[in-house]
């Protein structure tokens, strides 16, 4: 029986979810409920910090139902509601509900308060709270820390929560206050008696007439009227001094999301609400108007573009018009965050949002995704890629015709050869045509409207400010932005604390001395004669472009000489980044993977091993142990490291709830010393939890991290699992990142937008930034450097602001014609190239290792318009395979489970695909040299780099032929 009743209390809670969540204060109720446990009840409260209350509070419910039951659990849930402030939230439990009517009055009484957010936040906030005997502590605090606005829009979040009644108290205390103005624009009196209405106002933000607009659950919308005789009706006056004290004394009932929106609604659907600076950059961008929104990080510019997203739908559907969203983006894990934490939480209920990766399956139907939904959610190539298809002629293209709005975020991107330019030149080559067709009394093209998104355009390298501001005024043309809209950071953030540490050079380093010996013998023996500091980073230029010409040769001394001293240069500045014995470590491990290279699969196959590649071996087994003794050694250890550690130690000394970023150079040294981290224990002692994030890209010899990897990591982060993030440059820019009190730049520095994406992720109070100098950085100078051009930006941005109207166009439109210009120029060299090589029996490919001869572009053929694959007899001849478990991926229609090696030197060349049930050897153009009519390419790192088309692959043809080859096999066995 009592098993029955609990089943029964489960499904009423369930049925009330969606109220309840709107109604439960989760710090209040948490503390009064004793059957949860205390780390279950951290993880609430954890929730409510990073997600808000109505998440939080969904959890809290998930653990009141959770089996197995205490007895007496239902009665002292509604007791922690009745107790905890949330006697509304109790009464719905107890099946005490309001009427209909009276509900739906409510509602109305809650989305009028939102809209008059703005006016109402003027309020003498301290007179209206002490309007009342009771304490009003949490507010009072509130209007002292942050002013009177603060104070008013922290009672207004806790009145809303109310039981139905307290807006005819609220209006009785706005007259008893004598706040006139407000009082008269709550009830529509214009100096009469007329009862309180919201006839005639203004919706909430759908922007809809009465006639047109639909609830969020789609039912009609009712016109919203307040009736304050029925609320007297149902409450009463005398219901409000205890009222008051209700929402003056309860913990904060809503929350802020990225610090811009309240999480407030009837539906579960969350409303918009907008901050002023947020509304006064949004302004143009609501009038229709083409604009860039240029705020710091972290202060909710995504927030600003939902808005306006939700105004743009809304206002089309309104006039009948047809309407279709856009969102680009320029990073593959930022597809999944603007659709699940922005995009689709405020807009779920009335529009249809979807989202568009490389990693998704839904990129191959990504014309049926954009027809069928409202708002599509894509990186940026697979949009231009169906633009390109639609320039084709092709019926599973998409035209920008088809769209009404693009948001372009970090648009600071679009410039020349960025894919955000290449898309926007589409749209300014049309806007241009529809000039002329408007001058011939044609009918226009229909084009989008555009927003970028965008925390720093940067300087462009600029050294004066007339340069400055053209390249800032080229990002608007680019755009075609007709306002570049912006808000001084000092109005919302506090600056915070730069702390630059120099460093001391190693007293002694014989670690680094043997290193350096080792190269030196190197040099010796390939005749090579260094021009800069072993180690620097011209010293890698120097190194990687002596490697290249070597290649292109046939010198093979000089390009193993070449790429073993790269190894060693980046074992250097591991050394003076991290630890000596990450150093060894690191080239221990490269030189064991190079053995394993001359060794093949089959012992009767030998693979060539020359006489530079055997005196490289031996030089590095001849100094091996000396290596690591030396790298044991933590007398000798790098100063860089030591400061960190300082630093790292007295930022989570000195912080109740420590949380922060160190950004590194390279994945290597990212990895390295997160590894240094866990397993030093005085960083265990104060509570340290790290973990590394870097990028997804392959084009490094690290493993790359999956998007689900990064995404992993960074939710441990938000829910505090990690309080230590080591970074490279993949997490300054776009992705998500909780706030947190110190960023720290260790030994990394690029330019002014990334200094300024990497300052804006400290978005907590008291926030510190502090740059760790290492050896052969020279990142202080380099820091001063993008403060100066930071604050040049600051004032470039200023003047162009100022320039009138007529003149900013007339300065966009000149740009705009001259990169017109210069596309046609760049397609006309394009065309006469591809015309001039367009035969693939002009190229051949030879082994970047030991220049032998591989195949021409006739052998080779693509699938997908992606892998370059050798299927022929001949080339499998020519190869070894390897098994490689970091290649082990299904993507669609193939995967990789292996790579492919020159059978004479070991070189690797590229991966062995399976695709459809048959193996395709796919190659990796940088592992070759190419030679087109005659002339040697030494440099080609990606496929569109050999300007050759290559023919598709026929898979028909060829499984024929595979069968055709078995059954022959078959016949000769009988």
């Amino acid at each position: 029986m009592e098993s029955e009743t609990d089943e029964m209390r489960e499904s009423l809670i369930d049925c009330l979810r969606p109220r309840l969540k709107e109604l439960i204060v989760v710090d209040r109720v948490l503390d009064l409920i004793d059957f949860i446990e205390n780390e279950q009840k951290e993880r609430i409260r954890q929730k409510a910090r990073n997600d808000g209350d109505i998440s939080a509070a969904d959890s809290l419910i998930n653990a009141v139902v959770q089996k197995p039951h205490t007895p007496g659990w239902f009665t002292a849930f509604v007791d922690a509601l009745n107790n905890g402030g949330c006697k509304f939230a109790a009464d719905y439990m107890q099946l005490n509900l309001p009427t209909p009517e009276v509900e739906a009055e409510n509602e109305n009484c809650v989305r009028f308060i939102h809209l008059l957010i703005p006016s109402l936040a003027d309020m003498g906030t301290d007179q209206v709270c002490c309007n009342q005997p009771f304490k009003t502590t949490t507010i009072m605090a509130e209007i002292g820390n942050r002013g009177s606005r603060s104070g008013a829009r922290e009672l207004l979040r806790r009145i809303i929560k109310c039981p139905p009644g307290w807006y005819s108290t609220f209006l009785q205390v706005l007259k008893d206050t004598e706040h006139d103005v407000l009082y008269n624009e709550l009830t529509g009196n214009e100096g009469s008696d007329k009862k309180p209405s919201l006839k005639d106002k203004p919706k909430a933000t759908t922007g809809e007439s009465p006639a047109s607009a639909e609830s969020c659950d789609g039912t009609e919308s009712r016109e919203i009227t307040v009736n304050e005789q029925t609320m007297d009706q149902s409450t009463g006056h005398t219901e409000h001094v205890c009222l008051m004290s209700t929402f003056c004394d309860s913990e904060p009932l809503l929350s802020f999301a990225d610090g811009s929106a309240l999480e407030v609604a009837r539906s579960p659907e969350k409303e918009i609400i907008l901050r002023d600076y947020q509304m006064e950059v949004a302004g143009p961008a609501l009038e229709g108007k083409n604009i860039i929104v240029c705020l710091p990080t972290g202060s909710g510019k995504t927030r600003v573009a939902v808005y306006i997203t939700k105004e743009h739908l809304d206002r089309r559907k309104a006039e009948g018009k047809p309407r279709k969203v856009i969102v680009l983006v320029n990073k593959v894990p930022l597809v999944e965050q603007h659709y699940s934490a922005e995009f689709l939480p405020f807009l779920k209920n009335k529009y249809k949002v979807e989202r568009v990766s490389g990693d998704s399956q839904l990129k191959i139907s990504f014309t049926e995704i954009v027809k069928k939904n409202d708002i599509i959610i894509c990186t940026a190539q697979i949009l231009e890629n169906y633009l390109e298809r639609a320039n084709g002629g092709e019926d599973e293209g998409v035209n920008l015709s088809d769209l009404t709005l693009i948001i372009i975020d970090e648009c600071h991107h679009t410039q020349k050869g960025g894919v955000y330019n290449h898309i926007m030149m589409r749209y300014l080559k049309q806007k241009h045509k529809n000039k002329r067709l408007i001058k011939e009394q044609k009918e226009p093209v229909p084009l989008p409207q555009i927003l970028g998104l965008t925390a720093s355009p940067g300087v462009g390298g600029a050294t004066k400010m007339e340069k400055a501001e053209e390249h800032i005024l080229r990002i608007c043309a680019n755009l075609d932005a007709s306002r570049i809209m912006t808000r001084s950071h000092e109005e919302f953030k506090k600056e915070q604390r730069k702390i630059i540490v120099s460093v001391e050079d190693r007293r002694e380093d014989p670690f680094g001395d043997v290193i350096k010996k080792i190269m030196t013998a190197i040099h010796n023996h390939a005749e090579l004669t260094p021009t800069c500091d072993l180690g620097s980073q011209n010293y890698e230029q120097w190194v990687v472009q002596k490697e290249r010409q070597a290649a292109k040769d046939e010198n093979q001394k000089v390009r193993v000489c070449a790429e073993h001293l790269r190894q060693y240069s980046e074992s250097l500045n591991l050394s003076n980044t991290i630890r000596m014995q990450d150093a060894f470590s690191f080239l221990n491990k490269y030189y064991e993977e190079e053995m394993k290279k001359k060794t093949a699969p089959e012992e009767e196959h030998k693979i060539q091993i020359t006489d530079t590649e055997r005196f490289l071996f031996n030089l590095f087994k001849d100094n091996k142990k000396e290596l690591e003794t030396l790298a044991k050694n933590p007398e000798y250890e790098n100063d860089s490291l030591s400061k960190l550690r300082t630093k790292i130690l007295h930022e989570f000394s000195s912080r109740d709830e420590a949380r922060g970023i160190v950004f590194i150079k390279t994945r290597r040294s990212a990895i390295a010393l997160n590894q240094w981290i866990q397993e030093n224990p005085k960083f265990a002692d104060i509570g340290v939890k790290s973990a590394y994030v870097i990028g997804g890209g392959d084009q490094s010899v690290v493993k790359p991290m999956t998007s689900a990897e990064q995404k992993d990591v960074l939710k441990k982060f938000g829910k505090g699992q990690v309080n230590l993030l080591i970074a490279t440059t993949v997490a300054e820019e776009g992705l998500d990142i909780p706030a947190c009190n110190f960023v720290i730049r260790y030994g990394l520095v690029t330019n002014e937008i990334a200094m300024i994406q990497a300052q804006g992720r400290g978005r907590a109070e008291d926030s510190s930034y502090t740059l760790v100098e290492v050896k052969n950085s020279g990142v202080a100078e380099k820091e001063c450097v993008n403060e100066y051009r930071k604050n040049m930006m600051n004032k470039a941005i200023q003047k162009i602001k100022l320039l009138n109207q007529a003149a900013y166009e007339k300065r966009i439109t000149e740009f705009q014609i001259q990169a017109i210009m210069e596309e046609k120029v760049r397609m006309t060299k394009k065309k006469q190239k591809d015309i001039k090589n367009e035969s693939p029996s002009n190229v051949k490919f030879s082994c970047r290792s030991c220049s032998e001869p591989i195949c021409t572009g006739d052998d080779i053929q693509i699938i997908e318009n992606m892998h370059r694959v050798n299927v022929t007899p001949q080339f499998r001849k020519l190869y070894i395979q390897r098994e490689n478990t970091t290649l082990q991926e299904r993507l669609l229609d193939y995967e990789t489970n292996g790579f492919i090696a020159c059978k004479n030197c070991g070189q690797r060349w590229g991966s062995m695909m399976m695709y459809k049930g048959i193996e395709c050897p796919c190659l990796d153009v940088k592992n070759f040299v190419v030679n087109l009519n005659g002339k040697k390419i030494s440099k080609c790192t990606k496929w569109n780099e050999v300007p050759i088309k290559f023919s598709a692959f026929d898979y028909a043809e060829h499984a024929s032929n595979m069968t055709m080859s078995d059954n022959s096999d078959d016949d000769e066995t009988m």
